[in-house]
């Protein structure tokens, strides 16, 4: 039973983290509706199952078995996540990525630098965020430009603070409605 209350606890967290954030960067509505799916049976019980407050339980279902069933479950119903964002193309007859909407790249921002704050807790600093996606860039499966454009609002995170990034994704989002 304390496994299911700490993971609730640190999902819900998380999620409320979100939610500020996407208000600040000027799309609460979709911070309302920021991973729902993780409530989900399919979700829920795998993070119960491996919960270890520290990492996500997706890394250590993945141990267990290969591969995160809850992950697989949630990156097909989340639009924030680029992995969401491939599709197959009929020329090279392979499934590549595809650049992500500006808002669902502000969504993802709000993600990243929840997700840092929730597992680094009272140690975060903002330049975490920019350092965990920089080490997974060599691997990652990512349209070029949806790469290049969280990572520059990560950099200005890093360098500049919050208010800064937010900032520059408020400006984004906006001019990505004209």
């Amino acid at each position: 039973m304390n496994a299911c209350w700490q993971h609730f606890k640190t999902i819900t967290h998380h999620r409320h983290l979100v939610i500020r954030h996407c208000a600040k960067a000027g799309i609460l509505w979709q911070g309302l509706r920021h991973d729902l799916s993780k409530y989900s049976p399919t979700e829920f019980w795998n993070g119960v199952r491996n919960y270890q407050g520290y990492r996500s339980p997706n890394d250590r279902e993945r141990e267990v078995r290969g591969y995160s069933l809850a992950w697989l479950h949630h990156k097909g119903r989340n639009r924030h996540h680029f992995e969401y964002w491939t599709d197959y193309d009929p020329k090279t007859r392979r499934v590549v990525p595809v650049e992500m909407p500006v808002r669902y790249v502000a969504e993802m921002f709000c993600d990243r630098l929840a997700a840092s704050k929730t597992y680094n807790g009272k140690d975060y600093n903002d330049q975490q965020p920019l350092a965990y996606f920089v080490r997974g860039k060599p691997v990652r499966m990512i349209h070029p430009a949806t790469s290049d454009l969280i990572e520059s609002l990560l950099t200005t995170l890093a360098q500049e603070g919050e208010q800064a990034a937010f900032a520059r994704v408020r400006a984004l989002v906006k001019e990505a409605r004209r």
